[in-house]
């Protein structure tokens, strides 16, 4: 297959053969498991901002955007730190986040939520696509093996798109997420970041189908880890229209990042629990509000505290500096700024690829 040319949702073959649902139950437990973890941490803003970090990180170095996310969590947290890499990936996390608001409140993942998706991590406003897309080639030969459909076709087939998102399907939601992704990345919309903005939709789907109540599946580290296998199979169901290993590709990726994320949550919540125990009994101040800001923000500033405390500059500074004589906090200063990071966390989160 050369030029893309596309048929509507769903392909017209059994998709649901024993194969892909014996794949299908496996997939639906473990993500029916890390839908019940997931609700052991109080507050769902911990989650979403640690896990989306780190599948902002994940994903931009699909596209060789690379940083590390002791610069990530700097760039959140300091205006003196100015690195472009970072820069992309925090509008990659901003992106998620506000695709998911929207997700929540509309009921539905609409064609504009997703170029808003689109305009968040690139930072125009360029919409879709009026030049042919990139063509992929043969390395070996200079072949095309692919080439995206013309601009004029974008706009309908991005409507049929958004129709099937938003309409029920007589097939599993897990099997139409990796039908959604496949069409996505098969239109190619956008001039730029279409695969980022791919991988983001696949965790609005699950959220919009009720699969998922937070975003926090993320499927980039798997892809980054499989990725020959991630293109060879979503160019075998373009050029051959085999579907079977394309779905069971996927649903592997579900079952096993959904495994993953639950040790890391758990990991989380022990270390959660600890340290709640210990500020409680050892300081005064102690709130649930604090706890929040310590895990919401592995990397945190005295601003932090006192915007959501609503403590004075005094008292938030007074408070992180007791709990930095007590161990819990490492305090670090770059250039004037002085900010404090929750290191057990952080030693989790950076080494959650050793889970």
């Amino acid at each position: 297959m050369k030029t893309a040319e596309l048929n509507k949702l769903p392909p017209n073959q059994e998709l649901e053969t024993p194969k892909v649902l014996r794949a299908l139950v496996s997939a639906h437990r473990h993500l029916a498991e890390l839908k019940g973890v997931a609700k052991t941490i109080p507050n769902e803003g911990i989650l979403i901002s640690t896990l989306s970090l780190q599948e902002a990180q994940s994903s931009s170095e699909i596209e060789n955007i690379i940083t590390t996310q002791d610069a990530l969590y700097k760039q959140e947290l300091l205006t003196s730190v100015s690195d472009p890499a970072a820069k992309e990936v925090a509008y990659y996390a901003a992106a998620l986040r506000s695709g998911f608001d929207k997700v929540k409140q509309q009921s539905a993942l609409t064609m504009n939520t997703i170029l808003e998706v689109q305009e968040t991590l690139e930072g125009n406003r360029a919409g879709f696509r009026k030049t042919p897309g990139t063509v992929l080639k043969n390395n070996r030969t200079g072949e095309v093996i692919f080439s995206p459909p013309p601009p004029n076709f974008i706009p309908p087939y991005m409507s049929d798109l958004e129709h099937f998102v938003n309409t029920e399907q007589d097939l599993d939601p897990l099997i139409c997420m990796a039908l959604v992704h496949h069409q996505f990345e098969t239109i190619h919309p956008f001039y730029d970041g279409n695969g980022r903005t791919g991988r983001i939709i696949n965790i609005l789907y699950l959220v919009l189908t009720g699969l998922l109540d937070t975003p926090i599946l993320y499927l980039s580290r798997f892809i980054n880890q499989t990725k020959d296998e991630y293109y060879i199979e979503l160019q075998n169901a373009r050029d051959n229209n085999e579907w079977e290993p394309w779905l069971l590709y996927i649903l592997k990726g579900v079952g096993s990042t959904a495994k993953h994320t639950i040790v890391l949550i758990q990991k989380i919540q022990t270390l959660l629990i600890e340290l709640k125990q210990n500020i409680r009994k050892n300081h005064k101040f102690y709130s649930q509000d604090l706890i929040n800001n310590l895990f919401r923000h592995p990397y945190t500033k005295v601003t932090f505290l006192e915007k959501e405390l609503g403590v004075s500059r005094a008292t938030a500074s007074r408070y992180l500096d007791a709990l930095t004589e007590d161990g819990i906090l490492h305090k670090h200063k770059l250039g004037r700024e002085s900010f404090y990071t929750n290191h057990l966390l952080i030693n989790l989160l950076f080494n959650m690829q050793n889970l």
